[in-house]
């Protein structure tokens, strides 16, 4: 988030789109409401009418992957209407009439057509962003995950600079983190093409600086590869080690056949996690490792901000510390160091990751920072890009809208679209243990609304088969006026109807992240 989560509640409008907020990140939601309370202006658009919609002002029920259509369309009432912030875009922004000459040429009705939606409800909703003195754009993998999602991405990014709503106080551009340290584990380097403080890998003044930090000669200045790239490399024989740390791709990665195929062929697999999941059954040793009671480190959560994450019971049997397990195993290979404990792990990170220059144990032992935070006496960033962008001049760029890479045929004629339910997190690996959330949704379904279901004489709680081009499964239906017509929902927690047997694996060019939110579906009555 270039933003904060405590500056929502203080806005004048809120844009959420591809977020299924009050279900996915609960807390962020409740701020949501709360702002609302105080009077600010709510746009929501996504495919499912989600609990916020109750509270819109305008409810845009889009398509799935239409996501460019509708912001070109907003962004051409806003340019037409002359509501846009000249003054800003003349000091802060490079490439303006360039994006301009692309948004006029997309008029608002070809977005409302290509969306599912009323023009007129996109005039009103892109008012309400342009008018509003603050107003923030709240995104998650509504937006990143489809075959074109960088530059679904960059639309956002366009508009936010549109309206000169980045870098000021509760406004910004807020992609909200789909797991609890995911911030932290891009921040310091689980990424192909960086090192911590994504410093690239492929700069040669980094690998000096990270040889010398380490200790070690020889570092490599070539991009890894991507998860989906390692899937493929499993297949090929590319690729025949996998090591996989808390993750659970059995159930997460898309068209599962595929991965499970990859697999099959990987000659040995460590799986590094706190259950057995459907993924370390695969594995050739599975390292049981501490959860987060049970340890002590930090999380870097969606705001930015370093926490402490303290040991409060034993970790039970033989588990242990995932950095425990990774120093282990790192001595075992030969490499001496002198981590003793998580806080001289911290250190390091400070003295190598320059977002976290100024970030000590001591520092967050009752409240976390937000980076950037280079130096001890720094007292963190509230909000990014204040007088001025990071890389310097903010980038307007040209984006079309371009359709999903699978549409719907005479045979698969029905959009698939995947997300969380409020009880279960992930693939279950941790929920799914519960009762409690089990007495709350103990099995998948597929949402249908009540005319497609009509055309198909299915009735509530019915089991169908549902396919795509890539996998089947069985799944009971449930009947809903929150979905669009002809477009049907899954949540993916559920490893015995797997919703990934169907998702696509079509990736995004620039981030390799997989098309998890469109693909064509049929549903046959059993």
């Amino acid at each position: 988030m270039t933003n904060s989560i405590g500056e929502i509640e203080n806005t004048d409008a809120l844009f959420v789109i591809g977020t299924n907020t009050t279900e996915n990140h609960p807390v962020i939601g409740t701020f949501m409401k709360k702002a609302v309370r105080n009077g600010a202006k709510l746009v929501v658009a996504d495919p499912r009418e989600i609990e916020l919609a109750n509270y819109a002002d305008v409810y845009l029920q889009i398509n799935p992957g239409s996501n460019v259509a509708l912001l070109n369309a907003m962004m051409n009432v806003i340019i037409s209407e002359d509501l846009y912030a000249k003054e800003y875009i003349e000091s802060r922004t490079v490439n303006f009439e360039d994006m301009k000459k692309t948004i006029l040429e997309f008029s608002v009705e070809e977005g409302a057509r290509i969306c599912g939606v009323d023009a007129e409800d996109i005039r009103k909703a892109a008012r309400i962003y342009a008018e509003a003195d603050k107003a923030g754009i709240y995104y998650a993998m509504g937006i990143t995950q489809q075959s074109d999602g960088t530059n679904h991405v960059k639309s956002i990014a366009n508009l936010g600079m549109l309206c000169g709503n980045v870098g000021i106080e509760s406004g910004g551009i807020n992609p909200l983190r789909g797991q609890n340290n995911v911030q932290g584990a891009c921040d310091l380097g689980a990424l192909p093409n960086v090192y911590p403080g994504y410093q690239k890998v492929t700069n040669a003044d980094m690998k000096a600086k990270f040889e010398k930090a380490w200790n070690v000669e020889g570092l490599s200045d070539k991009v890894g590869l991507t998860i989906p790239k390692i899937m493929d490399g499993g297949i090929s024989g590319d690729v025949k080690f996998l090591y996989i740390m808390g993750e659970n791709p059995m159930v997460s990665d898309p068209d599962l056949n595929h991965i499970e195929k990859a697999f099959d062929n990987f000659d040995f697999i460590v799986v590094q996690d706190i259950f057995l999941s459907e993924t370390a059954e695969k594995a050739d040793v599975v390292l049981p490792a501490a959860c987060f009671a049970e340890k002590e480190g930090t999380f870097t959560n969606t705001e930015r901000r370093i926490q402490r994450v303290r040991k409060a019971v034993n970790a039970p049997g033989e588990a242990k510390a995932d950095w425990v397990i990774i120093n282990d195993i790192m001595k075992k290979m030969g490499y001496e160091n002198n981590f003793n404990s998580a806080n001289d792990i911290m250190e390091e990170i400070a003295m190598v990751t320059p977002q976290y220059g100024g970030i000590t144990y001591d520092r967050i032992e009752k409240v976390g920072l937000q980076w950037p935070c280079p130096t001890k006496d720094h007292p963190g960033t509230k909000y990014l890009h204040k007088g001025e962008f990071a890389i310097g001049k903010g980038k307007f760029t040209a984006v079309e809208y371009k359709e999903p890479a699978e549409v719907v045929d005479p045979e698969y004629n029905l959009v698939l679209t995947t997300g969380r339910v409020l009880y279960h997190y992930h693939t279950g690996t941790m929920t799914r243990k519960v009762e409690g959330l089990n007495n709350m949704v103990s099995k998948s379904y597929i949402e249908i609304s009540p005319l497609t279901a009509k055309g198909l004489k299915l009735e509530d709680d019915e089991l169908v088969a549902i396919s795509s081009r890539r996998g089947k499964i069985e799944v009971n239906i449930k009947i809903t006026k929150r979905i669009k017509d002809h477009v049907v929902f899954m949540p993916f927690h559920f490893a015995e109807a797997a919703a990934n047997r169907l998702t696509n694996a079509a990736l995004d060019p620039i981030t390799d992240i997989p098309e998890y939110k469109v693909c064509a579906v049929k549903i046959e009555k059993l």
